[in-house]
């Protein structure tokens, strides 16, 4: 269905009462992910995939220059995108669903592993969060992290990258890894259950995998 101009897919678990888990998605990867999730995990859940989006615009959290020669400025359109999201697109799902969630995860590869921990300090929705190959280079980012609380508590945190995404020539982009090994072990040091894993390859390596076992990981029993 489409809501508010973005394309959304719902996986339904068909039991009441179990998570929902919220995937900003690039296209029409979510059946993969879905099947690819459950296979790995063991726990029903209901997937929600979000595609249709602007990405520089809808999940930058500020304005920012374009990294790569010739691509669009990011013009922080967050704050706007995660209004959508939680007035019109989530309640129109769990109408869909029929019933509440046990909880509301949000997960997502590349620049909505980025949108995905920067709702922790906007909405109270959601209680655990995957940052998968997450663009924790942005600029200002991690400090922005390190300056602000969590609105609530998140039960867990899961970071990934790939062992080669810091090897590149650009200036900005280089700091993925230091930043997001020093975001896991920030989020350690303030209570939150989180998960750091170093996976093989650049960014574009198995990101329907990488995404899968994100997920499962946060379906897991986290107290």
């Amino acid at each position: 269905m489409t809501i508010e101009g973005k394309d959304v897919t719902i996986f339904p678990s068909g039991i009441g009462g179990t998570p929902l888990i919220i995937l900003n998605a690039v296209d029409d990867e979510g059946e993969q992910v879905w099947k690819a999730a459950s296979s790995i995990s063991g726990y029903p859940f209901s997937l929600a995939v979000i595609s249709g989006l602007d990405w520089n615009r809808d999940l930058s959290p500020w304005p920012s220059s374009a990294v790569f020669r010739g691509s669009a400025d990011f013009s922080g359109g967050a704050d706007a995108y995660l209004d959508v999201l939680s007035s019109s697109i989530i309640p129109r799902v769990m109408d869909s669903l029929g019933s509440e969630p046990g909880y509301i995860a949000i997960a997502g590869y590349s620049l909505a592993g980025l949108f995905a921990l920067y709702t922790m300090y906007r909405t109270t929705l959601f209680s655990r969060f995957a940052s998968i190959s997450g663009s924790l280079w942005y600029p200002g980012f991690r400090e922005y992290v390190k300056g602000h609380v969590p609105l609530c508590r998140p039960d867990a945190v899961y970071l990934s990258l790939g062992d080669r995404e810091a090897r590149t020539r650009n200036i900005v982009m280089q700091s993925v890894e230091r930043n997001t090994v020093e975001l896991a072990g920030h989020y350690r040091d303030i209570g939150v259950d989180t998960f750091f894993e170093l996976n093989e390859g650049n960014h574009f390596r198995d990101p329907i995998g990488r995404t899968a076992r994100g997920m499962a990981w946060l379906l897991g029993d986290h107290r």
